[in-house]
């Protein structure tokens, strides 16, 4: 990486600095050469400026690359189409090394970068431009119900960037509340499309589950092989494994996909069901202890190599385990945060569903409320944050099928609590 480039990463608000030498890509000649030429293979009108396109580059400097496999043989002149953009075609001794190419990578897109730059730029990237104050805590968590100690402790952890434990019994909301406080983050980021470790490419832009700001026409000039997102929010449950932590070699392709981690770079990792995976609690807390400890993860390429990428991300262990039966005291020290969600008290839940029902357009009587109130003990069940929202979903799709008003009267109410809880039918 470059000095200057350096200088970009290294202040506040940045766009990635546009490459004016092919030195300033961070990538050496011989790959971008390769990449040309792999391109160019696939597109049907062989010109340097749908090369350019492809590989998101400057048209200059990839003519310099046209020009070079021109030079080698590879290509010929089939005339030009305007300053610095040439109309292209394989000769015999490309397509010879289109095919030794492709024996050793497949890659074919957006020049990646280089590692090196992507660390920089995660690093600058990690902390938010501004602290989140209390009231944009309260902002994002805005349709929960939630008691104030809770929103400050959150509000706590996410300004340090600290990870978060959160426990409870199922249903009080923990997987909403984790999901929610990547809403705070509001300051968007640049991620590449890809990374390279000298010929290996590691893909890292996934569209579902990095979503795209389409505003880069705002900054005047930027490295184009970059894109604007806002702050990432993973979630992975009971499928995770510890192979899913590490890259994934696509045989095929023969380029590599990142994990999970690695996508969530600057943003939130949430790790929910935790205790629930196909692999002991201990051995996942051992697979994350450097990451949360030295923010740098390492990963494995096919060829046995290790390389290590930034850990810049708030991560959430979300559990309805005791945490005592999942891990020692000696993790849960290591935890930045530590919150318990207990189950609504009665005011809560009522807030709760009062704030369903009337984003719904559902209608009721107080007392319909008070006779659902009164079903729980009678039956021996704890009041969840989830219910209220479950059982007006149950009602919605009663009135639905029975084409009647949004009335919620005792009769419909028993009919969506027995459905929802699976009592007998007789």
């Amino acid at each position: 990486m470059t000095e200057a480039v350096q200088q970009q990463v290294s202040s506040k608000p940045f766009a990635p600095p546009y490459p004016e030498s092919l030195e300033e890509t961070g990538l050496s000649f011989q790959f971008l050469a390769d990449l040309a030429l792999k391109t160019a293979a696939t597109e049907s009108a062989m010109t340097t400026s749908a090369v350019a396109e492809r590989i998101c580059l400057p048209m200059t400097l990839v003519e310099q690359l046209m020009q070079h496999l021109y030079r080698e043989k590879m290509l010929e002149i089939r005339g030009a189409v305007g300053f610095n953009n040439n109309r292209y075609a394989l000769l015999d001794r490309g397509w010879d090394q289109l095919r030794r190419l492709q024996e050793i990578s497949g890659y074919v897109g957006p020049a990646p970068v280089s590692l090196a730059y992507y660390t920089a730029m995660m690093r600058s990237q990690a902390q938010p431009d501004d602290l989140v104050s209390s009231d944009q805590v309260a902002s994002a968590f805005s349709d929960l119900v939630l008691p104030e100690s809770l929103l400050q402790t959150l509000g706590f952890a996410i300004n340090s960037r600290r990870s978060l434990f959160i426990s409870g019994i199922a249903g009080t909301g923990k997987t909403s509340v984790a999901e929610r406080i990547n809403n705070a983050l509001q300051t968007p980021i640049w991620i590449p499309y890809a990374i390279a470790i000298d010929d290996h490419v590691i893909n890292i832009y996934d569209a579902h589950n990095h979503e795209r700001i389409l505003d880069e026409d705002n900054f005047d000039s930027y490295d184009r092989r970059w894109i604007r997102i806002s702050r990432p929010l993973i979630i992975v449950g009971g499928e995770m494994t510890l192979v899913s932590t590490d890259l994934t070699y696509n045989r095929a392709s023969r380029y590599y996909e990142a994990p999970f981690q690695v996508k969530a770079n600057c943003g939130t990792l949430v790790i929910d069901d935790f205790g629930r995976q196909r692999v002991e609690p201990e051995e996942l807390l051992n697979r994350w202890i450097v990451p949360l400890e030295r923010k740098v993860d390492f990963l494995t390429l096919h060829t046995g190599k290790k390389i290590s990428v930034p850990f810049e991300e708030l991560v959430v262990f979300s559990t309805n385990l005791e945490p005592s039966r999942l891990v020692d005291e000696a993790f849960l020290r290591r935890m930045g945060y530590r919150v318990r969600i207990e189950p609504p008290s009665e005011e809560t839940y009522r807030q709760i569903f009062e704030r369903f029902a009337v984003g719904n357009g559902v209608g009721y009587e107080d007392s319909v409320l008070d006779y659902l109130i009164s079903k729980y003990p009678a039956e021996n069940r704890i009041m969840k944050a989830c219910e209220p929202r479950d059982l007006i979903n149950r009602f919605l799709d009663i009135c639905q099928y029975k084409g009647l008003p949004l009335e919620l009267n005792r009769e419909l109410l028993d009919l969506a609590w027995s459905n929802y809880f699976g009592l007998a039918h007789v």
